[in-house]
């Protein structure tokens, strides 16, 4: 075996802080561009030599390509030993949990997770830490210094490797397993859930439709919800995993998963909808007759864990980031418990975890977990859901208005602004942080702004500060607004905002959820000038 040092240039495009990179896939597949971010990976946590990695993706064009040059540069590195999802398939949070259960130093995990895909559309890669979690910043910013100064590349001369079939090949002194990607997560969940409960709730004729949007959650659903749980065939729809997702966008949002949402307001209605992304760690929960939103969702679910034979015994604390609304806020004041909130992105939820200072964690963009895993986890957050209609024996709207009733409700929704000139939305943001400590007093479309600030975090466990992370806008009343940037386009900016209103139990928590966000909506989009500063306030999606 021949190792080759191969030169290679400098790359852009990913951002310091941010766990991976994502572009798109023609860019990937531009030679020494996927090398240069995979040996710059290898380089910031010292080489491969004797180190045990988990390698896998969502299925989208170009994953069994980058899953072979992965292999064949983990190899010339020194790696003693790779596993493999068999067909180079692995959700996010079965990668996750694949790391801590063998003890490996990390793993890469290719996806652009909620993008679209295909030779046109998007492609992404990460690393994930020892723990299962995305690499803390810390070895996030090794790995960014290291793609702008690396000059060449190792890897190795030899055929692909056969991803199919489920037996260990070697390259070299590399051992390459090929797992069955499915197999130990589900006995993951048999561990956390109440399977015999669940299976006689599909037993007494509860219906459900899943949507795995072409996306990697397919087999994981069918293989848990139809077969080991006895939902009748068909209750996953748009299983089979797709290089372009069936040119969808698998972004599970009622936006994209439409004719879901069609259905699920419909006569025809089943019990339960539910869909999973791109990478399966988001999910969508919908009701008959009701959307669930993700902020709501993770506060029905902290509240009503116990009920779930792995948290029988109480929840340490819930963390949520700060765009998430305040309503597992109010469930964790309740029950008397850590409350944590954080910037955005899994990674800071991953110290929390490790600390045991919390159980639950979630984001607005349709992320939950908890403590079984380092990510956010898909089709767990619908096995809960699932546990908890089981034992509650109640339909989803009866448990979301009676958690309305005791904790009142927040109002919420997210504008997105997407592909914007990039230079015209740090404007925006720069402005508006220019005249943060100004606003707090003033009287805008209506509205008293209470306080405003940009979001600054202290980890309480490694003592580590993230700053710039959004700025937020209180109004009295309840009300509050967030601007941040998101870094998971890739053409432009795209630009977030975050509307809240909180209703207490005395208020009306039946209004429509634009109709109690109009003065919250009208105020944010006056403050931040939005029309002068990018030229519209009409959003790309509303979710």
């Amino acid at each position: 075996m021949k190792i080759k040092s191969v030169s290679c240039s400098p790359i852009e495009g990913q951002l310091p802080g941010t766990s991976g990179l994502r572009k798109k896939t023609r860019v990937f597949m531009a030679p020494g561009y996927l090398e240069n971010f995979i040996q710059a990976t290898f380089d910031a946590i010292g080489g491969g030599q004797d180190k045990t990695l988990i390698v896998g993706g969502d299925g989208r064009f170009f994953n069994r390509d980058a899953i072979q040059t992965i292999l064949k540069m983990a190899a010339a590195n020194g790696v003693t030993k790779v596993i493999v999802g068999q067909d180079g398939i692995l959700s996010t949070p079965a990668a996750s949990h694949l790391i801590r259960l063998n003890n490996a130093e990390g793993g890469f995990i290719l996806s652009a997770s909620h993008n679209p895909g295909g030779i046109d559309e998007d492609f992404g890669v990460k690393f994930n830490g020892q723990n299962g979690g995305p690499a803390p910043e810390s070895l996030t910013d090794l790995i960014f210094e290291a793609t702008k100064n690396i000059t060449q590349y190792q890897i190795v001369d030899v055929d692909d490797v056969d991803l199919a079939s489920i037996v260990t090949s070697y390259i070299g002194g590399m051992s390459v397993q090929i797992v069955d990607p499915v197999e130990s997560y589900e006995t993951l969940m048999q561990t956390l859930f109440d399977f015999d409960a669940i299976r006689g709730l599909f037993e007494s004729g509860f219906t459900m439709c899943f949507d795995a949007m072409h996306a990697v959650t397919g087999p994981y659903a069918t293989a848990i919800l139809e077969g080991s749980l006895g939902a009748a065939p068909g209750t996953v729809v748009n299983g089979t995993p797709l290089e372009d997702f069936g040119k969808g966008h698998p972004d599970p949002n009622p936006i994209w998963a439409k004719t879901l949402m069609d259905l699920m307001m419909s006569d025809a209605a089943p019990d339960l909808g539910a869909a999973s992304d791109g990478d399966g760690d988001r999910n969508m929960i919908v009701g008959r007759g009701i959307y669930v939103t993700p902020s709501d969702s993770l506060a029905v679910l902290a509240a009503n864990a116990h009920l779930a034979p792995a948290y029988a015994g109480g929840l340490a604390g819930i963390a949520r980031s700060m765009p998430t609304s305040a309503a597992s806020d109010r469930v964790a004041q309740k029950l008397g418990i850590g409350l944590y909130e954080t910037p955005t992105g899994w990674k800071f939820f991953g110290n929390l975890l490790d600390a045991g200072k919390v159980t639950i964690c979630g984001e607005e963009s349709a992320g939950t977990g908890s403590d079984h895993v380092r990510e956010k986890d898909g089709l767990w957050a619908v096995l809960l859901w699932l546990n908890i209609l089981a034992v509650r024996k109640q339909s989803v709207s009866e448990i979301v208005t009676d958690h309305w009733a005791t904790y009142g409700r927040d109002y919420y929704s997210r504008f997105d602004y997407e592909a914007i000139a990039t230079e015209k939305a740090n404007a925006l943001m720069s402005d508006l942080r220019a005249r943060i400590t100004g606003l707090s007093g003033q009287t805008v479309a209506g509205l008293t702004v209470a306080s405003a600030d940009e979001f600054s975090y202290d980890d309480p466990v490694d003592g580590s500060v993230s700053e710039n992370q959004g700025v937020r806008i209180a109004f009295t009343g309840g009300g509050r607004a967030v601007f941040r940037l998101s870094g998971t386009g890739t053409q432009g900016a795209t630009l977030r905002l975050y509307l809240e209103q909180y209703a207490d139990q005395t208020g009306d928590l039946t209004r429509a959820t634009q109709d109690a966000l109009q003065k919250v909506r009208d105020a944010a989009l006056a403050i931040s000038k939005m029309q002068d500063m990018i030229g519209r306030t009409t959003p790309d999606v509303i979710s």
